[in-house]
């Protein structure tokens, strides 16, 4: 049998010594990116995706072991336990087959079988399935016995069947031979519950639907998993079409042959053919509905939560405006706009409200007191969130700037999902204990644009609103991957020292939020930290923690050059051997990159450092502390569409990428409403993950193809040549999460080239999904339209 480290390394196509290293130093308490940047001679250059995958396989493996040994001791106590059958435990691959194995053996209630058994009738199930020529009712009447509760021929036949029937459904090869068969060939098929029809209009799309078991991607299987909790609809799981009366389905038909059970005109053969198809309907097959309908669910979640990890951390590694003093607006209209003024380093300097809209429309005064904040405090920017009155307050911004062009400052539209509950949290109050609830929005709009990633790592990244129905899987799967997707941004751009919150520096390699603490009253009662070497010397802070997190903090402008950069403190004689061989100081080689170019990292390696250590060093020399995010850019929303209504077929504009699924894009226009761009509308050519088109932040240049305004949904297309189409009406279809003001749909069924399927191909699905090869739900208007499109293009 392989050992964990054997299997790991398989499924990575790396060597054993690569992962049994990784392992030893996660063991030892370091965290993935500081073995994936520091360690890379120990691991192979393992890469933080690599070892992420290494880490929760390692989990998983881990816990095999420990319920395989759990499983082994409860079998031995039971005085069970043969040398085939330990073998068997020993080599099971899998938790479901590990279970398979254990659940003849698992404690449970008194069954029938039980039952039968005690009252001594394993005898005729063995005697009957041995030797089908025997009658069963002349062989059940020796075994009738009132005394033991077997009161007639009927019954004694009951109780074998019973015993026979639990026997097959504890047959492991049975059971995972079934299994597999199911999951290949099965469907999940759902109907609506009809007393919801109306109460669940939304799941419209799935009142009659069907699709392969292995084929149901991940936003539909959850939309159904959510309309089965809101009891709209009831899911079922179909193999095959039902077999006419008298005739086996196929599934009986593998029971029987695994036991050589029958027809062949004997005695028995009937009764234990009628033994098979019970075990089937009434064990085996609803055994298999749940294990099958959890497998489904748990693909569904591992997708959907590997969508939001990704878009997670394209949001947080979106462009920074960097240090720059920035006016933030958190628009409003009755109760007026929210206004706060940070300083380049993010530091809150004034804040304000102004109530430019209904009922007041102070729009002259508003723009008074906007352009006296940007002169007095020299700002540079404006970041305007892109809720409710988003685009009014993006007017006032452009008139003030039209008024003001001496002020030359750029405003920007900035997302402003999980503003409110940064707003209402502990992390704000203890940052600004005395300032409204109302402004901290507006602080958190601001330093957003500066710094994203610094400012976003205060708020729970399930509350920034960039999944696909992320409250449809399980909170603590999806908490540890968002928390592994911001640990790896975070070190991934590294954090400056004598700037970053305790939030940003509890997210660095090594730093609990107590010793975060720590570093931040340190640095309050000392001063801004001059060297890395300095950290030793905060409360708890000790060796380990300053080397898994020395390398990711930053000191701009200390008093070592090398504490600005990546470079680890560990490695700082590896550039000493550098500048005695080259007879050059520090300061000349820094930025030379000619010259950092023309060495070769074979010449500075010792014992500890090998050649990815020194080029990692050399290539860091050219650009110490260099920021690994994409250089700031912004888009520019069209005048005059400011609502949904004042979208047009047609009309080009250009959006904002705000979320990405599996189905297709998001993107803000500026309508406060989200359009989506379906993914056979991404490109030309076909797509299979939106991903390698677009990603959370990208500006993106798309055209109208639809405007629903009763239910506030746009379709989209990046094909700035597609035609839009005309307008038909629409069942309501499921939403998935969203953005706040995004508009969802369930994706559109897509034939095999990934366009949209014909409306007339839906219309002619039998109004039995069950005999239906594959049905798929209904698009809709959008659907059609995009269907219509292609349909004209395939043409001319």
């Amino acid at each position: 049998m392989l050992s964990i480290a054997q299997r790991i390394a398989q499924e990575l196509a790396v060597r054993p010594q690569q992962v049994e290293a990784a392992v030893a130093l996660l063991d030892e308490g370091s965290t993935v990116p500081f073995v994936a940047r520091y360690r890379k001679e120990a691991t192979g250059g393992l890469d933080d995706t690599q070892l992420r995958t290494l880490e929760e396989r390692l989990r998983y493996l881990r816990e095999l072991e420990e319920r395989r040994t759990a499983i082994l001791q409860s079998i031995t106590e039971q005085g069970k336990l043969t040398p085939e059958l330990e073998k068997e435990i020993t080599e099971a691959d899998t938790k479901t087959r590990l279970e398979d194995l254990y659940l003849p053996y698992r404690p449970k209630r008194r069954t029938k079988a039980m039952i039968a058994r005690e009252a001594g009738l394993e005898p005729l199930a063995d005697l009957l399935l041995g030797d089908p020529s025997r009658q069963p009712e002349a062989e059940a009447a020796a075994f009738v016995d009132a005394e033991k509760g077997v009161a007639d021929v009927k019954a004694a036949l009951d109780g074998a069947r019973a015993i026979l029937v639990e026997r097959m459904g504890e047959n492991a090869e049975l059971v995972g031979s079934l299994r597999t068969y199911c999951y290949e060939h099965g469907r999940v098929v759902s109907r609506v519950v009809e007393e919801k029809r109306e109460e669940g209009a939304k799941f419209s799309d799935y009142f009659d639907f069907g699709e392969a078991l292995k084929q149901v991607p991940s936003h539909r299987a959850l939309a159904l998993f959510r309309g089965r909790a809101a009891g709209v609809l009831d899911l079922k799981m179909e193999v095959g079409e039902e077999p006419p009366p008298g005739t086996p389905h196929v599934c009986e038909t593998m029971i029987a042959a695994r036991y050589a059970i029958a027809d062949r005109g004997r005695a028995a053969d009937r009764w234990l053919l009628d033994t098979c198809r019970w075990a089937w309907r009434t064990k085996i097959a609803l055994h298999l509905e749940l294990d099958l309908m959890g497998v489904i669910r748990d693909r569904a979640e591992d997708e959907a939560i590997s969508v939001f990890g990704l878009n997670l951390k394209d949001l947080l590694l979106a462009p920074p405006a960097g240090q720059r003093a920035t006016l933030g607006l958190d628009p409003g209209i009755r109760t007026g706009v929210k206004v706060a003024v940070v300083d380049a380093t993010g530091k809150l300097v004034e804040t304000t409200t102004i109530y430019p809209h209904e009922p007041r429309r102070d729009w002259d005064g508003s723009i008074a007191v906007l352009a006296a904040l940007c002169l007095r405090h020299g700002v540079e920017l404006i970041a305007i969130g892109n809720g409710t009155a988003s685009r009014e307050t993006d007017r006032l911004a452009a008139d003030m700037m039209k008024r003001h062009p001496d002020l030359k400052v750029t405003k920007v539209m900035v997302s402003e999902a999980g503003a409110s509950v940064y707003s209402a949290s502990e992390t704000a109050a203890l940052e600004f204990p005395g300032l409204d609830v109302s402004l901290r929005g507006a602080v958190s709009i601001a330093r957003r644009l500066q710094d994203p990633l610094a400012e976003l790592v205060k708020i729970d990244p399930k509350s920034i609103g960039v999944g696909q129905y992320q409250h449809d899987v399980s909170p603590a799967k999806l908490a540890r991957t968002l928390d592994a997707v911001v640990e790896d941004c975070v070190n991934g751009v590294g954090v400056d020292l004598n700037t970053a919150s305790v939030p940003l520096l509890a997210r660095v390699s090594g730093l609990s939020e107590s010793v975060a603490k720590n570093v931040v009253e340190f640095r309050n009662s000392n001063g801004a930290f001059r060297l890395r070497r300095q950290l030793l010397e905060v409360s708890r802070l000790g060796p380990k923690a300053f080397e898994q997190a020395a390398g990711f903090l930053r000191i701009r402008d200390g008093d070592n050059p090398l504490d600005g950069s990546a470079v680890h403190p560990e490695a700082y004689p590896v550039v000493e051997r550098i500048l005695a061989r080259t007879g050059r100081d520090l300061k000349q080689i820094i930025g030379d990159v000619a010259f950092l170019r023309s060495l070769d990292p074979a010449d500075f390696t010792d014992e500890r450092f090998g050649v990815p250590t020194v080029t990692d060093i050399l290539r860091e020399l050219e650009k110490p502390g260099r920021d690994p995010r994409p250089e700031f850019k912004t888009a520019a929303f069209k005048d005059g569409v400011e609502d949904l209504k004042d979208l047009q077929p047609g009309m080009v504009l250009e959006g904002v990428v705000t979320n990405v699924t599996n189905f297709g894009a998001f993107v803000d226009v500026g309508v406060h409403q989200d359009g989506l761009v379906h993914i056979s509308q991404l490109s030309h050519t076909f797509v299979k993950d939106p991903r390698a088109v677009v990603k959370a932040g990208d500006i993106v240049k798309v055209k109208v193809l639809e405007v629903d305004l009763k239910r506030r949904r746009v379709a989209l297309t990046m094909k700035l040549d597609e035609q839009p189409a005309p307008r038909r009406a629409e069942p309501q279809a499921p939403r998935a999460e969203r953005q706040p003001g995004a508009s969802r749909r369930p994706d559109a069924p897509r034939s095999a080239d990934n366009r949209p399927r014909p409306a007339a191909a839906r219309e002619e699905r039998p109004a039995k999904a069950a005999k239906a090869p594959a049905a798929q739900p209904q698009v809709g208007a959008l659907g059609a339209a995009l269907a219509e499109a292609m349909a004209r293009a395939k043409k001319g």
